[in-house]
């Protein structure tokens, strides 16, 4: 008999013996189950394209966010991430089919802070975001801006505040549809600034722009790109940012809060999260790509384009994120008497 490490041969007028057909058949086996063991171990979320659920319309600033940044984690991860938009009922319809898939990380969804909304507006959403899904991480953070006809008289938001102080109920903000954060926004400028305006809601920005420009509402919000248009061509006038800062896209111009009413803020977000009882792996290793993805300077040109600074997070900062924006406006629907749609 001769041995080297974990070889056995055994030959006996020069046949292998049965004993040792045996001992090299088992050992075959289990060498192949120890290969096949590496090769599982080894292989590394995603191993197919992963389904990424957006619950707003193609061509939406959340849609095109959704595509930007999912193109690059396919390019990140070696998978595509393939975009399914299903709009409709405050992202219920896109929970539904969410929580209908395997919780195994090949299903992620868009969340934004209008789902937060959507949680104390809609009387019968049909999910909870806290409880029946998990954040991965942040994708960006936006604003609002509050702007007037640049013909008229209110420069600044304090312009505006003061003749709305001087002339109670005389004044009015435009806005679109009744629970958008940008008619939340004007409500918590209404709650804070004490200022008795009438806030107008329009079906559309474009709407809202007119109404402007004809003067029968003195102050309008939406997002940047909305306005961008009237904007470039100086027919309408930025007058405060309602995030944290100021906006620098837009010139410079101070927050709400630095116009006068402190501790303003109605910042929007967006997020990607997973139905509840994804395994911890895909979590972590989808988090860690966005750690990379969201400061690449390509990535944050492009999405600066749409008003978007991106912004990567942990999972327990956009839970923190979502459970206080709902908190938050559902204290604003109550309190300006919103009723549940």
């Amino acid at each position: 008999m001769a041995g080297a490490g974990n070889d056995i041969v055994v030959i006996r007028a020069g046949r292998l013996t049965r004993r040792a057909f045996a001992a090299g058949a088992m050992l075959a086996t289990t060498g192949g189950t120890i290969r096949s063991r590496a090769v599982a171990a080894d292989a590394r979320y995603p191993e197919r394209p992963v389904r990424v659920i957006v619950p707003y319309g193609s061509g939406s600033v959340a849609d095109l966010m959704a595509r930007l940044v999912s193109e690059k984690l396919g390019l990140k991860l070696g998978q595509r991430f393939v975009i399914e938009n299903l709009p409709g009922g405050g992202g219920s319809t896109a929970a539904r089919v969410a929580l209908q898939a395997h919780a195994d990380g090949y299903t992620i969804t868009l969340f934004t802070s209008s789902t937060a909304i959507s949680v104390p507006l809609f009387r019968k959403l049909g999910f909870d975001p806290v409880k029946d899904f998990v954040p991965i991480s942040s994708l960006g953070f936006f604003d609002c801006v509050f702007v007037s006809n640049a013909a008229s008289a209110f420069n600044t938001m304090g312009d505006f505040l003061k003749a709305a102080h001087e002339k109670p109920g005389t004044l009015n903000v435009g806005t679109v549809s009744v629970g958008s954060t940008q008619h939340l926004s004007a409500e918590l400028l209404k709650s804070m600034s004490g200022a008795n305006f009438v806030i107008i809601p329009f079906r559309t920005p474009a709407e809202t722009i007119q109404a402007l420009l004809r003067n029968d509402v003195q102050l309008g919000i939406d997002y940047p790109l909305a306005l961008h248009g009237a904007l470039a061509e100086h027919k309408l006038r930025p007058v405060a940012a309602t995030g944290p800062v100021s906006a620098h896209a837009l010139g410079g111009i101070p927050t709400v809060a630095a116009a006068g009413v402190p501790g303003y803020e109605a910042t929007s977000w967006n997020a990607f999260y997973a139905p509840s009882g994804t395994p911890d792996e895909p979590i972590e290793i989808l988090n860690g790509a966005l750690q990379h993805v969201l400061v690449d300077p390509e990535i944050k040109r492009r999405a600066a384009e749409l008003g978007i600074d991106t912004h990567p997070g942990t999972p327990a900062e956009a839970d923190a994120k979502m459970r206080g924006d709902i908190a938050k406006w559902g204290k604003v629907i109550a309190d300006a008497k919103i009723p549940k749609q």
